[in-house]
């Protein structure tokens, strides 16, 4: 079997492929200047926890058959340096995903937002039809122990990142990934740290439909304009399936979805999850699965981690966290909610967490995202902002990019816990999103708000 190296072993998918690999009988080694939890318990437990934290270029030998290269690793690792004296096959991770995977069906979910959603959606349905695949996702999601499995499974289903592969291959993650059957979910301007411009961010997308091979089926957003045009442009070559927000129904806070004579209730809800379940539909149909099959399973989906995810509810009050950070994700996000439970009372808190996010030149791209909520705040720290050695973000900048007046700048957490304090939680939903922790709230605890109303 092979025997394969991991540089920076301690990353949260990383440290996933290293344990699929392990179990695959794989001789696995690895390395990082730093292991954090969970990454470490699951690596000690997998028996292939390094035996000490640092670099060290002994561990690199002329017997790997593959080194696999971490984002968190830079260009002057010592043991990459290694590596490329011997002239070792060096991998970025999804380079070597595509090694394991040349021989099986490739399923690919790209797109500026949904990604996560969608390929839980697909994963979630093939389990419940007992189907056999190996998969790749960004969230932790019931029922999976791993966010990455590498079996003999004929399939394998992928979320296709647009971030570059590694400090060695500056190409997006997707580009590598060559699926015979791809979803495109939207395209929205984001990482502007590496795509400045929306061409060159739009250009990736193109890149990735003009390598798809001749005949393969690329399933797209077709409400998505911007989508739409590069499909027209560039997908001659392939099957190109559309997909929209499908029939359905909201009655007391319950979404019942319908595909043609077949309907099912919803444990999730929004408009932005009635296009990723179509689009889940259409790969799960092109594998074989039919509406009815699909519906049942899709009837049980509770999401993934962070995606819309309930933290607590009364018979009048709902708390949901969400990964939202980028624009179109946070409007998709807050009108999900707005839509759901029109008659509540809708409080809104977005941390701002991401480069482009605590970027003022990008700022103007969130105008109008928190309008759905009636009462709005945007939090920020410091601290992400020395992490990133960006400049201080006047909340003016803010209030101005949001296009909101009475919208809420806080940048600490006590004034984030003030806030909440302050606010009748009475037949209200609270909607918390950050890619972030808010430094370190206490998320469990919000639960303190429920059935609370705000002292006359």
């Amino acid at each position: 079997m092979a025997k394969v190296h991991f540089i920076a072993i301690g990353g949260s998918v990383m440290h996933q492929l290293a344990i699929a690999l392990r179990n695959k009988g794989y001789t696995v080694s690895g390395s990082d200047d730093e292991i954090f939890e969970p990454a470490r318990s699951n690596l000690a437990a997998a028996g292939i926890l390094p035996g000490s934290i640092g670099w060290d270029p002994t561990r690199i030998t002329a017997d790997l058959d593959a080194v696999i290269l971490g984002m968190h690793a830079r260009g002057d690792n010592p043991e990459l340096l290694r590596a490329q004296e011997l002239h070792l096959k060096i991998y970025s991770f999804p380079e070597y995903i595509y090694q394991e995977s040349k021989d099986k069906t490739r399923v690919a979910i790209g797109g500026s937002h949904g990604k996560t959603t969608i390929t839980s959606m697909i994963m979630h349905v093939l389990r419940q039809c007992h189907r056999q695949f190996d998969y790749l996702v960004g969230a932790r999601l019931e029922g999976f122990a791993q966010s990455v499995n590498v079996t003999d499974a004929p399939l394998i289903v992928c979320e296709a990142d647009e971030y570059p592969a590694s400090v060695l291959e500056k190409r997006p993650k997707f580009h590598f990934l060559h699926p015979q059957i791809a979803v495109l979910s939207g395209i929205a301007w984001d990482h502007i740290n590496v795509f400045p411009t929306f061409e060159n961010y739009l250009e990736q997308f193109a890149i990735f439909i003009r390598t798809m091979a001749p005949g393969g089926k690329l399933i797209y957003n077709h409400t998505d304009e911007t989508l739409r045009n590069l499909v027209a442009k560039e997908g001659g070559h392939l099957e190109c399936i559309p997909y929209g927000v499908p029939e359905h129904t909201i009655i007391h806070g319950l979404t019942r979805v319908f595909f043609g004579k077949t309907s099912t209730d919803l444990m999730v809800f929004g408009e932005h999850n009635l296009l990723n379940i179509h689009a889940a539909m259409l790969v799960c149909k092109t594998l074989g699965i039919g509406d009815i099959d699909f519906l049942a399973a899709i009837a049980t989906f509770k999401g993934a981690a962070k995606r819309m995810e309930l933290v607590t509810k009364d018979g009048n009050t709902a708390i949901y966290r969400d990964f939202a950070h980028a624009p179109s994700k946070v409007k998709a996000t807050i009108q999900a909610l707005r839509n759901q439970y029109p008659q509540r009372r809708l409080i809104a808190v977005l941390e701002l967490h991401t480069y482009s996010s605590l970027n003022a030149d990008f700022m103007v791209q969130y105008a109008g995202a928190l309008d759905p909520a009636d009462v709005a705040a945007v939090f920020y720290s410091g601290h992400a902002l020395e992490i990133k050695r960006m400049p201080y973000l006047e909340p003016e900048v803010i209030r101005k990019g949001f296009a909101r007046e009475d919208l809420t700048v806080l940048t600490e957490r006590p004034a984030l816990e003030k806030f909440l304090d302050r606010q009748d939680f009475h037949n209200a939903n609270l909607l918390m999103m950050s890619s972030g922790d808010y430094e370190g709230l206490d998320l469990a605890g919000l639960k303190k708000y429920l059935s609370v109303q705000k002292p006359s």
